[in-house]
């Protein structure tokens, strides 16, 4: 992991003061960087009968359709209010900061569906949850859940006690 640990730049102070925040638009523009994260991502759950890849906006599209296309299945759009244009179901969480919010297409995953939730970051958890309850909510089963970054420290993986998680780059601190 090595190799793609060293495509993640360290911007520190940002999106504010106190934060290190792992850039991963260097690992993107890298081809064989990219095409490494998706099979280390993917490799887990190649033969958990994965049918539909979730993943929320907007980096868990860009790892979450090439899981998809990896996995052959389906991929699944979890959106901020106000962009599915179909029938929907919401889910407010509470962040360090404040709230969010999280749609899903009511008709997006079917009952018993097995899913993959991706994202590209683990920090405490709270998108991934509420993901997952969506998810969950729908009837779907969650076979896994798969991210390229996990932030150790933040104890995000202890919300996700029942589910497969498996992260390709941990940082301790």
């Amino acid at each position: 992991m090595l190799e793609l640990r060293s495509l993640i730049r360290d911007i520190p102070n940002f999106p504010k003061a106190g934060i290190l925040f792992k850039d991963i638009t260097p690992l993107l523009a890298s081809p064989s960087g990219l095409a490494l994260a998706v099979e280390v991502l993917a490799n887990p759950f190649r033969d958990a009968g994965i049918q539909a890849v979730v993943g929320a906006e907007s980096r868990g599209f860009i790892f979450g359709t090439a899981l998809a296309q990896t996995l052959s299945c389906g991929f699944v759009p979890v959106r901020k209010p106000g962009k599915l244009p179909s029938e929907k179901i919401a889910l407010t969480y509470a962040l360090e900061y404040g709230t969010d919010t999280l749609e899903i297409h009511k008709d997006a995953i079917k009952a018993g569906e097995k899913c993959l939730i991706v994202d590209d970051l683990l920090a405490t958890g709270g998108t991934m949850r509420a993901c997952c309850d969506l998810v969950e909510t729908l009837g779907g089963n969650i076979a896994g859940i798969a991210v390229l970054i996990e932030l150790i420290f933040l104890k995000g993986r202890n919300r996700f006690d029942k589910y497969h998680l498996h992260s390709a780059i941990k940082y301790e601190d």
